[in-house]
């Protein structure tokens, strides 16, 4: 390797010193001179390589992104010394049971009176203030309901013409109710059984015979029949004053897709998009959204306006802690913002116990904000 010649005088050298050196002594401090540059650079880089993969090694889902499932495995824990108090709630402890369900919502009541005393064989009477309650709840016997109806058609005795009765208003033209479809669709739906699993349930539990093939036209009906319902809950979702949105990978027919999500307060809209564009999310928030959004970092919302778009404190506190592992310098910047978040949660949590009033809660964050940016 070849290195360029520096014509200046070498800084470490006085000017004096310099010029009674030999010509071929300061040919080779100027290489030297050149290459100790060169390695600067080199360590200033590589130690930068390092600060950056140090700072990916000890990633964890509390300082970033990451999911839960991919922190390292834990340490193991020093076993403590075995206790001997006896298993179970100790003399003391609160207990935790359930709540009785109120006597007027009890479908039957049934009264245990003693018939006489034990001790004296006397005859009983009179009824206990206070008895003690005790409630069985049990399923019913699950039997289903057959409806059958026999459409006739009838042939006018006068001008010999064939009428047949008119159809009533609600009844299924297939072989299952609305209910029977509703049950199959929360099956497959909401608790992700198998199409074969789903029959088997329906058979087996509710007494209902269906083929598995059955399953996937009542799937088709329910969604056609939650049209509607669905069409309202986006619309609403236009309509609020704040909207959160996120999207994570989904499985679709075989491929790649996403679970796109919109959360207000009352709402929630899901939708399953082949796409992970800023398309979607307009289209989940709609022409008409003005409210404030609550999102991470994803470039797909970049076109809503920073003024009324809320980054999710969640990512913002993981942020914070990133900064804090760095140590240094970054340890004590990350410690005061941290330090400023949990402040601010706090006030925010009197907030929704209704022991502070929004209008202080602002008037407190007023300082809070600009600590937070000088930072």
């Amino acid at each position: 390797m070849t290195y360029p010649v520096a014509m200046e005088t070498p800084q470490a050298l006085p000017h004096e010193v310099w010029e009674r050196t030999p010509p071929e002594a300061q040919a080779y401090i100027r290489v030297l001179e050149v290459r100790v540059k060169t390695m600067d650079a080199m360590v200033f880089t590589l130690q930068e390589q390092v600060r950056t993969l140090q700072e990916q090694l000890s990633q964890t889902s509390q300082n970033s992104s990451r999911p839960p499932s991919s922190d390292p495995p834990q340490r193991r824990r020093t076993r403590r010394p075995r206790s001997h108090r006896r298993r179970g709630g100790q003399p003391g402890h609160p207990g935790a049971t359930r709540t009785l369900i109120p006597v007027e919502e009890v479908d039957e009541v049934v009264v245990l009176k003693p018939e006489q005393c034990p001790h004296c064989q006397a005859p009983l009477a009179g009824d206990d203030p206070t008895p003690w309650r005790h409630q069985v709840i049990e399923l019913p016997p699950i039997k289903p309901v057959v409806t059958e109806y026999q459409w006739h058609q009838l042939r006018c005795s006068a001008c010999g013409e064939v009428t047949r009765a008119p159809w009533p208003d609600g009844v299924p033209s297939g072989t299952y109710g609305p209910r029977v479809q509703a049950t199959v669709a929360l099956c497959t739906g909401a608790y992700h059984l198998s199409k074969r699993t789903t029959q088997q349930a329906m058979e087996e539990v509710f007494g209902v015979p269906m083929s598995v093939g059955t399953i996937s036209p009542l799937e088709q009906a329910t969604t056609e029949a939650l049209a509607a319902p669905v069409e309202a809950a986006r619309t609403y979702v236009h309509e609020q004053e704040v909207a959160h949105l996120d999207e994570t990978s989904w499985r679709q027919g075989g491929k790649r897709a996403w679970l796109w999500v919109a959360v207000t307060s009352w709402v929630t809209v899901f939708v399953v998009r082949m796409s992970r564009g800023g398309h979607v999310a307009r289209e989940l928030l709609g022409e008409t959204f003005c409210g404030i959004l609550v999102t991470d970092r994803y470039s797909a919302y970049n076109w809503y306006p920073v003024r009324w778009r809320q980054l999710c404190w969640a990512h913002l506190l993981r942020d914070f802690e990133a900064i804090r592992d760095r140590g240094g310098c970054s340890e004590a910047l990350g410690d005061a913002l941290l330090m400023q978040a949990h402040q601010m949660f706090t006030w925010w949590h009197r907030v929704r116990e209704g022991t502070l009033q929004r209008s202080t809660f602002r008037s407190y964050m007023t300082p809070l904000r600009r600590e937070v940016e000088r930072l």
